[in-house]
């Protein structure tokens, strides 16, 4: 069975740092004015291999369900965790990289990292390749502006749905559209690395959608991120990858197979995000953590904050 390790998120730093590709040093941050909006484009009819494409997901979703999988329910009694599961499930998503650049490629590997995430306004912005239905794109786009408010609940910081001001970018592209991305990815993001658009443009079916991360200061601080969702999947994929992306791109970048109930394991139990996932976003975000601190130094730390969210259990 197909299984969720095909997702991806990467972190890209400009100083040789955390995971993912570099972006050169010398590249500064674009400014909103700086990034133009793309018209949106004319419906197109898809290619044969996107509907290929469209069918085979299909399939995908049809034997998860069958399996009892990609649950909606955010997990239940069924689900139990302690604040000493949270603390450990927090550490191993934050504190970890699923992916490594070896070869000018990425690779599995886990590896210890810092801890990341945004201090700037995250603002979302929604773009459809040519050969996205019209009714897709409205449903795809109200999914995303209702998932931006369920994030800031979650971790408290200011989320919305900002196509004028973007500085993470959701494409939902088709096998078509995503091949043919690499200028519009120039254009959100000045400097991304060959690699990185390579890794989209060439996205093999075995990924179901990823995200890349960007700080170009040599920090832990996100200030740029893009996120790519297969426009050819199901309702209920294409929105799990939605949920896992969106809330991996503010610094969950790991997964844990010990995390239950959580959209960051690979096994597709949970589509959409779980009760135990909104408290790890409201962890990530908390002050007493920062940018940059190792995993020695905000162990304690996580211990604490998931006590106080859950009470102290054996």
């Amino acid at each position: 069975m197909q299984r969720r390790s095909a997702r991806l998120a990467f972190a890209a730093l400009a100083l040789g740092g955390l995971t993912g590709c570099e972006l050169p040093v010398a590249v500064d941050p674009p400014s909103p004015a700086a990034i133009v909006a793309a018209p949106p484009p004319p419906t197109v009819k898809p290619s044969a291999l996107s509907e290929a494409t469209r069918s085979y997901f299909a399939g995908i979703q049809m034997g998860l369900l069958q399996h009892g999988q990609l649950r909606t329910d955010g997990g239940g009694p069924d689900t139990p965790f302690t604040d000493r599961n949270l603390a450990e499930n927090f550490l191993q998503i934050a504190l970890f990289d699923e992916y490594a650049a070896t070869g000018g490629q990425f690779v599995a590997r886990t590896t210890p990292s810092t801890l990341r995430r945004w201090e700037k306004p995250v603002r979302l912005s929604v773009e459809f390749g040519a050969t996205v239905p019209d009714a897709q794109r409205a449903r795809d786009r109200e999914a995303v502006a209702r998932y931006a408010g369920t994030l800031a609940t979650a971790t408290g910081h200011p989320i919305s749905l900002d196509d004028a001001n973007a500085n993470f970018h959701v494409l939902v592209l088709n096998e078509d559209d995503r091949r043919a991305a690499a200028p519009r990815l120039r254009a959100l993001v000045p400097g991304i690395a060959a690699t990185d658009i390579a890794t989209i443009t060439n996205m093999p079916r075995s990924t179901f959608c990823l995200v890349f991360a960007f700080s170009r200061d040599g920090t832990s601080t996100y200030d740029t991120a893009v996120a790519i969702i297969r426009g050819e999947h199901p309702d209920l994929l294409r929105l799990s990858c939605i949920h896992e992306e969106l809330a991996q791109g503010l610094g969950l970048a790991n997964d844990s197979p010990d995390a239950r109930p959580s959209i960051f394991n690979d096994d597709e139990e949970f589509a959409l995000l779980t009760r135990q996932d909104a408290l790890l976003l409201k962890m990530l975000f908390d002050p007493r953590l920062t940018p940059g601190m190792m995993i020695e130094t905000a162990r304690p730390i996580a211990q604490i904050i998931a006590s106080e969210l859950l009470g102290p259990q054996s």
